[in-house]
């Protein structure tokens, strides 16, 4: 197999905090919710609040969520992350491989000059966001589209029905998922967005939808043994319903004991899967008389990386 240390693939996830502290989260968080795909309040307006309210107020509370899940590599989302692209190296040694973040470091912007600086002629970027979103996907086109004159840039926009990669979600599914036991439900708990957006057209919900029922069939389960629903809200308008809490808590009010729940929306586990869902839903759950069991993200699983790779090299057109 000929190699071509040209062409690089970046793996892009969100971004995460350098450390589990105030002043590191509200750096982190200051850039962004500066963002305008994230929120889109114009600058002269929001940065005063941001800045002067939102992020000294939220910041020591969203450190001490973030030291919960910290490891002693570092942040869930960072640690995955890298052992994601360096399997994915392994499964196409002919490119090369290299994670960044939209948000914090490695800062995808830097990265993008740097190939450019390089003489990178092809590239390839997989934002870890299998469900299109203006708020997600759009923003690091944003940034590549700014940051890639006159490079061959192959952008894989979403892969919410993706066939490797929904086998590899339901096969996790499977083998995390207590073996014989027909009573329990599964809950798939996607990141919210403002009801706003998907108004003005984002596609989201829609790409969700097709993601769960694709897993679920999958699965072979019957539309009774499944439902969706969205999660990590944040402010005070309206965003996509039902909200995971509200679900958990019908299933519960229902007599269903026993949830499973799953965020295929989410390629590496972080501080919304891990803090918000398997310790404080789970939690909540718990109080209602119920057992919340969380189903990891797929992370570095073999079959996660095999099944990206396999994306990645059908965007470019270079299946061997």
């Amino acid at each position: 197999m000929q190699t071509d240390a040209a062409t690089t693939l970046l793996v892009v996830n969100l971004g995460t905090p350098e450390a589990p502290t105030a002043p590191a989260v509200r750096r982190y968080l200051g850039e962004f919710l500066s963002d305008p795909r994230v929120v889109a309040i114009p600058a002269l307006l929001w940065k005063p609040l941001l800045y002067g309210v939102i992020l000294p107020l939220r910041g020591p509370r969203s450190a001490a969520n973030y030291a919960k899940v910290w490891t002693a590599e570092g942040s869930p989302l960072m640690v995955y992350t890298r052992r994601l692209a360096q399997r994915m190296q392994e499964e196409i040694p002919q490119w090369r491989v290299l994670p960044a973040m939209r948000y914090g470091e490695p800062a995808l912007r830097t990265a993008l000059r740097t190939l450019r600086g390089q003489g990178v002629r092809k590239l390839v970027v997989l934002p870890l966001y299998p469900q299109y979103s203006t708020t997600t996907t759009a923003s690091v086109a944003d940034v590549v589209a700014a940051e890639t004159q006159g490079m061959d840039v192959t952008l894989i926009e979403d892969y919410s029905t993706d066939a490797g990669w929904v086998q590899a979600v339901a096969e996790s599914i499977r083998a995390h998922r207590p073996a014989g036991d027909a009573g329990r439900h599964l809950l798939f708990s996607f990141h919210g967005i403002p009801q706003r957006l998907a108004d003005g057209g984002d596609p989201y919900p829609g790409r969700c939808t097709a993601s769960a029922e694709a897993i679920a069939a999958a699965l072979g389960l019957a539309p009774s043994q499944w439902s969706m629903a969205y999660q990590s809200r944040f402010g005070r308008e309206r965003w996509l319903e039902p909200s995971t809490q509200d679900a958990l808590g019908r299933l519960a009010a229902a007599g269903v004991r026993d949830v499973d729940v799953v965020c295929p929306g989410f390629a590496v586990d972080c501080i919304e899967t891990l803090e918000e869902v398997a310790l404080g839903l789970a939690e909540e759950f718990e109080a209602k008389g119920g057992h919340l069991h969380y189903i990891p993200c797929l992370n570095d699983a073999p079959a996660h990386a095999s099944a990206l790779a396999q994306l990645s090299r059908r965007a470019a057109g270079r299946m061997e």
